[in-house]
């Protein structure tokens, strides 16, 4: 086996000596048969990549110049480049496709993964495919696989076609490795050995061609490494025996030949471009191809390490290599810089430095040459440190000048645009080195390398969240946009420069020097087509400049021919003849006159593609991970600036252009990712975006600037004032916890203020660039960023109310919320200022969609949407609805008539009920949520009242019986004694009724804010619709249309008897109200007179009610025995009409008619009249029963029953006051109630905190008349209960007192009746302390409280 791999080593150094020594004309390498191959190289080919001179240039050159011409010839080695270029390019994305398949193996160390064996290229066969390609380049048929892997033999044989098919087009990507590397170095030994110069400042037109080919065969050489090329030429040899009788592939060995002497690559490419060696060190300056001369000079030096050793090459070298660590090849494939020179350059040097010692003693050169290799071999070893330690420094001070040069250049040219077109290639300069900046930091990022003194791995250290990268990108992307603002004046310049340079270049061919030189015609042909394109171009005309469509490709097409024929060592004409024939002239050289002419004819129709070429950052597709961990480090850091945002995005409109033609399927892969790249990207944004807008809307943004402008901080102040200035007072600490207006604003206090400006400046940046930025393409997508930021401000305003609603797993007071929702709408408005879209419009809508569960009742016909709406309403009125209206949580919800809200004993939650459930409040809540959110509210509560009342309908059902026979011997106290006792559900009664009756007072509250809000915003329909009402014409029944708009009236708190109509309205829906039995209900409502809860009821002057919520129970008696008599009368109606329909006749319609109206007036009479008698019915009884029902034993309940009476006459429109006096005479009641005031003495009494805010000021910070401070509790009175802070009620007329009240009351029959006048006797005294507070807006119905407290007459006498 050594045998014969030391002959194939022979072979293949012959082979190599041959092909060097054969001819390499153009003639002879265009009829070779490896030639032909490139015509299938189309598929490598990537159209969208360009040269420098545009290869499509190139491409009609047959048809236009004779095959035969010499110039030809030279202009074709030009195309060759450019071709080969594109043809590396497609080499290596079909490796970069094939190491994504396997997994990234490593052939080098036999590493392969699971994944590499089941990716279907290689057979599954581990130990077989890695015993031959160990034992490579040996012919497998020669190692007696039976013993290796029998079975996978067998296994391989059964399915070898498959196999084969599988792997043949892996093994044909082997072969254009094989021809791109002859023809590639043909043309390149061709092109070093012909071409005279490729000094930057003479040749660098031919000098970058050169130098993309030169780096792209390194590249593809160095990248095929990286795949398995061993193991597929022979696993596929293997399978092609079994398949064709032993019979070897045709390039089998060939293709061993060239992967032997390519392994590894460093080694074969030693050899191979040894002969290029001398140009390596002909480095160029240009700043706009700064990734190429890098890459030039570390790819030549490391391919040709003699170079090192001449004078300038070590100070290049060293000058390179301490800024970088890795070298890129393709995409995100890179190599170890240092490690790579170390195992191939430092042996070269060493090997030199040890020749170079044996002759230092013949000559002195040899001498010199030690030194110099001695110099270079210390430079390889610590240049690696240097670099681990300092290259990130020296590119992270470039990026800081970068940013601050690009940035002044930005606001230079925004300033001075007509300053753009002369500097234009400056910009391009710029683009270059912001963008080899970017792409070296992400390149280096989680690099890891070995130190060369030590043994342990180095991390190089780069920061993520360097700040200087946004600012990068940004620059690049508002110079690139800059370029295209003001293209139509960059292309007039250039213009107008090549019509100078046209009459320059004619000028230089005329002058003496070139006249001398004898010009062949062939050549004098060429300079006179260039003149002539040039004076072809289109001439700048004003503004249509934008629209000239020039061509100038057979321009640049006609120069590179001259430069290639003047370039030539061949040519009699070189470019040194022409410089000195045309430099004696004061002026430019010819040479340098064209190449400038090149380079300016590239910014007419060229610009794009120039501009990408310099500022496309596409291969930051193969680093999108650490590209958006930076952007999320970076954005909303200290030093970021959001408005950077739209550079980031933009990056990955070019993702896609990394897609190749040779791998199709990479497009759709690419477009995917960079389209969840932008969408991961404007999540982050938006995120920032909400989250600016949370910190000025929390309670340490513009929350702390609000809360000092709250009255209870005034209050607070005041009385902390005057506690100091009292001279009784004890001396007290400085108020420094109380500071004053204006604290904030103090240097020392700015802190929040300067967060609050950096917040907003912020905010608005923001804003205002996503309001601006052009959308993204990508693929089919488009991205809108004005779309996603309106998206975001509406969905963080949804989640934001959803929030606030609730605090502490309770409803937040609809005042607080109406706050923040006003505090947030401002800083919406903020952002509206910024963008041109209408923000406040879409808040509106998510109001109406937390508001809308579906249509109002009365206004709205249709059926309600299946759609996901109305969460906020929903979460309000159920917490309403448990607990305030049904009080779930036993908190002792009582309604006060006076103050006209709900209180209770005890917290509902984080607030006492009177905080959530007074007009302001429920005001707050219709103005958050409208008529829908009323309506929501009202059907709720509708439905529990709907609830209640059937369970009425059924205790009355249940005892019809009973009632009956009671009302028949009402007179008879025996026998009216006995059905009372049998009159059962009496308890649960009055609690439906009572429930009821809260329930209604609740709705009631709710419609007479939703009035005044409507008052207040649309006085106009509120006045229609109250003018409406009082003018409806009454029928019965209602007509379909009036009955719905009543409901709509009633509901927004028009109409005056809201309780009937509501209950009327609920009636109506119910089977069987309005018959018999129904009319017994004022005998029902009588017997609640027998219950023990007036055992335990108390009547409390303070808030007009009783202790027990008892007086709802009136209002529950009121309204259903109203509604009920409206429903029988209209059921009654509408039988009549129907018999009166049978009857009637064509003839007799119209007195029909007029008899209908008249019966409809007699019967809405009749109705009021019945509801009269009911009324009077259930007065007398209840009467009957109170008074009857005394005694000695039995006396506390009188008081609060006789004052129940009172309240209902108070309430009810259809029970006058003469009603009761027949039953109850007036001078009781009087006396009742003087009892209540005459004994008065002053109290403290509580008065409500604001409610400006949730949080409020307990009253802990409320300081006492001695000094001290009051803790947060509730200050219980006789009856009732409430909290808030204390002040000194001032006695007046009617005060509002403590006072000494009778709890239990002696009446004294006269003659075992009941006593119908004379004085009441008390014997049981209690006090009673009790808050008359008016209503604030003095809407307060009349009072029995007002009615009595002035009356003239004598008091009772109680003894």
């Amino acid at each position: 086996m050594a045998v014969e791999s030391s002959s194939s080593h022979q072979f293949m150094g012959r082979s190599r000596q041959s092909f060097l020594n054969q001819d390499i004309s153009p003639d002879s390498s265009v009829k070779s048969r490896d030639w032909d191959t490139t015509s299938r190289w189309s598929e490598q080919s990537n159209p969208e990549i360009v040269s420098p001179s545009t290869s499509s240039n190139w491409k009609h050159t047959h048809s236009s110049t004779p095959p035969g011409n010499r110039n030809f010839q030279k202009a074709r080695h030009m195309q060759w480049v450019f071709q080969l270029v594109d043809v590396a390019e497609g080499l290596m994305a079909k490796m970069y496709k094939l190491n994504q398949k396997l997994d990234y193996p490593e052939p080098n160390t036999f590493q392969f993964s699971d994944s590499f064996w089941k990716a279907g290229v290689i057979p599954n066969f581990p130990k077989l495919c890695m015993h031959i390609t160990k034992k490579f380049p040996e012919h497998p048929g020669k190692l007696q696989l039976e013993r290796v892997d029998k079975l996978g033999l067998d296994s391989l044989y059964e399915n070898v076609e498959a196999y084969l098919e599988n792997l043949e087009p892996w093994l044909m990507l082997l072969l254009d490795l094989m021809t791109f590397r002859e023809q590639a170095l043909r043309l390149i030994l061709d092109l070093s050995s012909t071409v005279i110069t490729l000094l930057p400042h003479q040749n660098s037109l031919i000098l970058h061609a050169f130098m993309d080919l030169f780096c792209a065969f390194v590249r593809v050489n160095l990248f095929s490494d990286k795949v398995p090329r061993k193991m597929i030429v022979q696993v596929y040899n293997l399978m092609h025996t079994m398949l064709r009788s032993g019979r070897d592939y045709e390039f089998y060995h060939r293709l061993v030949q060239f992967i032997d002497s390519y392994d590894p690559p460093l080694k074969g490419l030693h050899e191979d471009l040894n002969f290029v060696s001398p140009r390596i060190g002909e480095r160029a300056q240009d700043l706009a191809n700064v990734n190429g001369h890098r890459d030039w000079v570390l790819l030549g030096y490391l391919v040709c390490p003699s170079e090192l050793l001449r004078i300038t090459g070590i100070d290049i070298a060293m000058a390179v290599l301490k800024e970088n660590l890795v070298l890129s090849l393709y995409r995100d494939e890179c190599i170890l810089l240092h490690e790579e020179y170390q195992l191939y350059v430092l042996p070269k040097i060493l090997e030199s430095k040890k020749m170079a010692k044996a002759g230092r003693a013949k000559q002195k050169e040899a001498d010199a040459e030690y030194n110099i290799a001695k110099q270079v071999e210390k430079m390889i070893c610590d240049v690696h440190d240097q670099a681990i330690s300092c290259a990130e420094g020296i590119h992270r001070e470039r990026r800081i000048l970068l940013k601050q040069e690009i940035g002044r250049m930005v606001l230079f040219f925004s300033d001075q645009p007509s300053l753009l077109a002369p500097n234009i290639q400056m910009v391009f300069s710029a683009l270059a080195l912001a963008r080899s900046e970017v792409m070296w930091y992400f390149r280096h990022i989680g690099v890891v390398s070995v130190k060369s003194k030590a043994t342990r791995i180095v991390p190089v250290e780069i920061d993520s969240s360097d700040p200087t990268i946004g600012f990068l990108l940004d620059g690049m992307d508002k110079l690139c946009c800059l370029v295209r603002k003001y293209v139509s004046a960059i292309r007039g310049y250039a213009l107008a420069y090549l019509a100078s340079a046209a009459e320059r270049i004619r000028f230089l061919l005329g002058s003496p020097g070139m006249i001398a030189l004898d010009i062949d015609a062939e050549l004098r042909n060429l300079f006179q087509q260039v003149i002539g394109c040039l004076e072809k171009s289109p001439k700048p005309q004003g503004e249509h400049v934008s629209t000239a469509t020039a061509d100038l490709s057979d321009f640049r097409k006609n120069w590179l021919s001259v430069l290639m024929v003047v370039t030539s060592s061949r040519s009699s004409i070189n470019i040194r003849h022409l410089e000195k024939a045309t430099i004696s002239t004061g002026k430019e050289g010819l040479v340098s006159e064209g190449n400038a002419a090149y380079v300016w004819s590239r910014s007419v129709d060229e610009l794009e593609d120039q501009l990408s070429t310099h500022a496309c950052v596409k291969q930051l597709y193969y680093y999108r991970q650490h590209l958006t961990v930076v952007f999320r480090n970076t954005m909303f850091g200290p030093e970021g600036r959001p408005q950077h945002c739209c550079a980031w995005l933009g990056v990955a409109s070019s993702f896609p252009d990394n897609a190749t033609v040779s791998v199709p399927e990479e497009f759709l892969k690419i477009g995917r990712d960079a389209v969840s790249y932008v969408e991961s990207l404007i999540e982050s944004i938006m995120g920032g975006l909400e989250g600016l807008i949370n910190i000025l809307d929390s309670e340490s943004g513009f929350g702390s600037l609000e809360s000092k402008l709250l009255p209870e901080q005034a209050a607070i102040r005041m009385n902390h004032a005057a506690k100091v200035a009292m001279p009784s007072s004890k001396s007290m600490k400085s108020n420094s916890d109380l500071p004053l207006p204006g604290n904030e604003s103090e240097p020392a206090n700015r802190d929040t203020i300067k967060m609050l400006e950096a917040a907003v400046q912020r905010l608005t940046s923001l804003c205002s660039v996503l309001n601006e930025m052009e959308p993204i393409c990508i693929l089919n997508h488009v991205f809108v960023l004005r779309e996603y930021l309106r998206d975001c401000v509406l969905n963080n305003f949804r989640r934001r109310l959803i929030t606030i609603l609730k605090i502490d797993r309770d409803l937040q007071r609809p005042s607080v919320l109406e706050s923040l929702v006003h505090r947030h709408m401002n800083i919406v408005h903020l952002v509206e200022q910024h963008v041109s879209m209408d923000l406040t419009q879409g808040m509106r809508e998510v109001l109406l969609s937390e508001a809308f569960s579906g249509p109002i009742r009365g206004l709205h016909t249709f059926e309600k949407p299946v759609q996901n709406t109305g969460t906020a309403i929903s979460i309000i009125c159920d917490w309403y609805l448990e607990n305030v209206v049904k009080d779930v949580n036993g908190a002792g919800i009582l309604f006060t008539p006076i103050d006209k809200c709900f209180k209770s004993a005890r917290p509902v939650g984080g607030y006492f009920a009177e905080a959530v459930t007074d007009l302001s409040e429920l005001k707050a809540f219709v103005r958050l949520f409208g008529p829908y959110g009323v309506d929501k509210l009202d059907g709720m509560i509708r439905e529990h009242l709907t609830a209640l009342l059937n369970c009425i309908d059924t205790t009355l059902r249940s005892n019809k019986e009973y009632l009956e026979a009671l009302s028949a011997h009402m007179h008879n106290s025996r026998e009216r004694d006995y059905y009372l006792k049998q009159v059962h559900e009496l308890e649960p009664l009055i609690n439906f009724s009572i429930q009821a009756g809260q329930a209604l007072c609740f709705t009631s509250l709710l419609a007479e804010a939703a009035g005044q809000v409507l008052d207040a915003n649309t006085p106009l329909l509120f006045s229609l619709l109250s003018d409406f009402t009082k003018h409806l014409p009454a029928s019965l029944p209602e007509r379909e249309d009036i009955r719905r708009l009543k409901t709509l009236t009633n509901t927004l708190g028009v109409t005056t008897e809201h309780d009937i109509a509501l209950v009327n309205s609920i009636l109506l829906d119910m089977v069987g109200v309005g018959d018999v039995t129904w009319g017994l209900l004022p005998y029902l409502y009588a017997t609640c007179m027998t219950s023990n809860i007036w055992n335990t009821s108390a009547f409390n002057v303070s808030t007009g009610g009783f202790n027990n919520n008892v007086h709802c129970l009136a209002r529950c008696i009121n309204a259903v025995i109203a509604a009920s008599e409206f429903v029988r009368a209209e059921r009654k109606e509408l039988e009549r009409q129907l018999l009166s329909q049978q009857q009637s006749n064509r003839n007799g319609t119209e007195l029909k008619e007029l008899e209908a109206e008249l019966q409809n007036l007699e019967g809405i009479t009749s109705v009021e009249v019945n509801i009269k008698a009911s009324m009077k019915i259930f007065i007398k009884c209840a009467s009957t029963i109170i008074l009857q029902s005394w005694s000695d034993s039995n006396r506390s309940p009188l008081v609060a029953k006789l004052i129940f009476l009172d309240q209902l006459c108070e309430l009810s429109n259809y029970l006058p006051r003469s009603t009761l006096e027949v039953h109850v005479p007036y001078a009781i009641l009087r006396s009742i109630y003087q009892q209540y005031f005459e004994n008065s003495v002053p109290t403290l009494v509580l008065i409500s905190p604001s409610r400006r805010h949730s949080l409020g000021i307990p009253l802990s910070h409320v300081p006492s008349r001695n000094g001290q401070f009051y803790s947060d509790h509730t200050v219980e009175s006789g009856e009732g209960a409430t909290s808030s802070t204390l002040k000194f009620a001032a006695q007046r007329k009617s005060p509002l007192l403590d006072l000494e009240s009778s709890s239990d009351a002696d009446i004294k029959p006269i003659g075992g009746g009941v006593r119908l006048s004379g004085p009441l006797d008390y014997t049981g005294m209690r006090k009673v302390s009790f808050l008359d507070t008016p209503s604030s807006d003095g809407t307060s119905g009349p009072s029995p409280l007002r009615r009595f407290v002035m009356s003239r007459s004598g008091p009772i006498t109680y003894k």
